[in-house]
């Protein structure tokens, strides 16, 4: 009986959470995926980084989704079995509130075990690589975005391309215009090439040039004495070589060494990853007692004031973190003493939960202020 009303439980509150982290996640996804594509409008970012990049983000979304989802998934889960007179009964059968108290704990505790393997290693993995891929991704070229047919670049910066060979990946029928600054002014100047290619040349700095072939250059303002033409048949121009920097946000480094710092940064990284996970059992009891509500009230009765309380509590963590940052809390305090406040919260929310209250007054001794009567 004890394990298949455990299971029975947790299948109701496991599927709501998985079914409203989804919804949750791709509100997040449609957000960012929006984000990118306006970039790679604006020629900053390839379709193939976007994807890779929103896939390594998708674990940091959870870390964050996870918590609400489940708070949200149990209050709707547990309303639909007030509702429907289902926890009427199992209070009838010998199940005490306590005892559902240890199921729903339970269920936490697997929610929390998911949380903890995505906010200690898997979402600063992700986003170790994330970082990674935008380093890559800032290693491109201008002329790697170039879209045959198409002119690119704003004013007298400005690029076009006709079309790319299959195989080799040449630039056929290339015209690039650039302003040069020198002593005399801006220098306006335009190359048309049969085709370009980059070229990667092997040394200590890697460094990338652009080589046009069979090509005239032009350099000058036009009618001015110092206006040139020049024919060539190989002409190449050094490309800027963009230094990868090093990867040492705290968010993405592993937990271990966030564990061995003394950094305050990190140290304040850590207890926020610790955060996420200790807030799930916090919230379980206080949906737990929040989700109890009369037939004739609605499912929906106690959800407000419940959502509100949540959202206070992730505002809360939130600020404790940036005064933490911002040096205007002491590192002794740091996150906990907000845990040891909605753990509190959450005491006496089930208290009044399982009618301790009422059990106290009840057993009070009546005073009787009646004058005795004579005999």
């Amino acid at each position: 009986m004890t394990l298949r009303l455990f299971k029975y439980l947790a299948k109701e509150v496991l599927v709501s959470t998985a079914g409203v982290t989804l919804i949750l996640l791709l509100v997040i996804l449609s957000g960012r995926f929006s984000f990118y594509l306006s970039q790679i409008a604006d020629g900053n970012m390839t379709f193939e980084f976007l994807f890779i990049i929103l896939g390594y983000h998708i674990p940091s979304f959870i870390q964050m989704i996870l918590p609400l989802a489940f708070f949200l998934s149990l209050l709707l889960a547990f309303g639909r079995l007030y509702i429907e007179n289902e926890m009427s009964v199992l209070f009838s059968s010998g199940i005490s509130k306590i005892k559902l108290a240890g199921y729903t704990l339970g269920i936490a505790c697997l929610i929390s075990l998911a949380s903890a393997t995505i906010n200690l290693w898997l979402a600063p993995y992700s986003e170790y690589k994330a970082a990674e891929a935008y380093q890559a991704k800032n290693q491109l070229s201008a002329f790697d975005f170039l879209k045959p047919g198409r002119f690119e670049g704003s004013g007298q910066r400005t690029t076009y391309i006709d079309s790319f060979t299959p195989k080799e990946g040449w630039m056929n029928q290339v015209f690039l215009s650039d302003i040069v600054r020198k002593k005399e002014g801006n220098i306006p100047i335009q190359t048309l090439a049969a085709y370009a290619e980059q070229l990667e040349v092997s040394s200590e700095d890697n460094q990338k040039y652009l080589v046009f072939k069979n090509g005239t250059r032009y350099e000058g303002k036009p009618g001015s004495a110092n206006y040139r033409i020049t024919q060539f048949d190989t002409y190449a121009v050094r490309m800027e070589n963009k230094d990868a920097s090093v990867i040492d946000e705290p968010y993405t480094k592993s937990t271990l060494s966030l564990i061995q710092s003394d950094n305050r940064l990190e140290k304040i990284e850590l207890q926020w990853r610790i955060s996420l996970v200790v807030i799930i059992p916090i919230l379980a009891i206080i949906g737990l007692s929040l989700s109890q509500v009369n037939p004739r009230q609605g499912r929906f009765f106690k959800m407000l004031p419940a959502i509100l309380l949540m959202i206070f509590y992730i505002a809360m963590l939130i600020w404790g973190r940036t005064a933490l940052e911002k040096e205007k809390l002491p590192m002794t305090l740091g996150l906990w003493w907000i845990h040891g406040i909605f753990i509190v919260i959450a005491a006496l929310l089930f208290a009044q939960f399982n009618q301790l209250f009422e059990r106290r007054k009840a057993r009070l001794p009546k005073i009787d202020d009646k004058s005795e009567q004579p005999l």
